[in-house]
């Protein structure tokens, strides 16, 4: 059902199960899935693709260029998947050239109220990111990640899966799978236990986490730290994501648990 007050260019791609609010606008290349329902006061532009079941607000703006002062309009992309919560005033933008052109966004997210996705981010699946917080250009967010009210996380930081932040936090470095992370310019409180108990991980390999997170954090060289990490550890999958994290191509440092507020 579409509202007769809506504005939507007869060249974009609607499904017919699709439910389109009073006043909301829709650009020329813009493909909204199945069962998608979008609230009113609604804008959506540029080459933007919305995946199934997925809910928007009033006065989100979805699509509009890049707050990049290097875009100068080429043609990037911004891809939405399915049953999504993108809720009032919601600012999510496409990608850039530089970045790799696309804006990227997984399943199940929740984005609450104000929150901010900038050109070139990457976010997983069942990622929940609270009110007014944005996220600069070129993030990483892996699946099931939590970050908190009023937090900030900067241009090109990587946050591993199931990692939580806590509320305003300024999130300047990379947060380790199953990390928590807090802080005015954050650092490593430890291990996200209660999300990692709540998931489906062997407690063995928890316990094992634990125990390799206390070696591979024990004094500020990392990489001296892992290199004397006990073989046994290696093979537990948790420790294995998280060296994997550690060790990979990164932009910015690695949150540790020596704070540096």
């Amino acid at each position: 059902m579409i509202h007769k007050t809506s504005v939507i260019d007869n060249k974009s791609k609607i499904a017919s199960s699709a439910k389109v609010g009073p006043y909301t606008v829709i650009g020329p290349n813009v493909e909204i899935g199945n069962d998608v329902e979008i609230h009113s006061h609604v804008n959506i532009s540029g080459n933007t693709k919305i995946g199934d079941g997925t809910k928007i607000f009033p006065f989100a703006s979805i699509g509009t260029d890049p707050q990049d002062l290097k875009y100068k309009g080429e043609n990037t992309k911004l891809e939405i998947g399915k049953n999504n919560k993108i809720r009032e005033y919601v600012t999510i933008n496409p990608g850039t050239s530089g970045g790799g052109g696309l804006t990227k966004i997984g399943d199940n997210c929740l984005f609450m109220i104000s929150s901010h996705i900038a050109h070139d981010c990457n976010i997983g699946n069942n990622v929940i990111i609270a009110n007014n917080v944005p996220l600069g250009g070129h993030v990483t967010i892996e699946d099931n990640v939590v970050i908190g009210g009023n937090s900030a996380v900067q241009q090109f930081t990587r946050i591993g899966k199931l990692a939580m932040i806590g509320g305003m936090t300024g999130v300047l470095n990379d947060v380790i799978p199953f990390g928590l992370s807090i802080g005015n310019r954050n650092y490593l409180q430890g291990l996200n236990l209660i999300g990692l108990r709540r998931s489906s991980y062997d407690n063995k390999d928890i316990l094992g986490l634990i125990e390799a997170y206390k070696e591979i954090f024990l004094t500020e060289n990392l990489n001296e730290n892992l290199s004397k990490l006990n073989g046994v550890f290696k093979e537990n999958p948790l420790v294995k994501e998280v060296i994997n994290f550690i060790t990979k191509d990164k932009k910015r440092s690695i949150c540790t648990p020596f704070s540096k507020e």
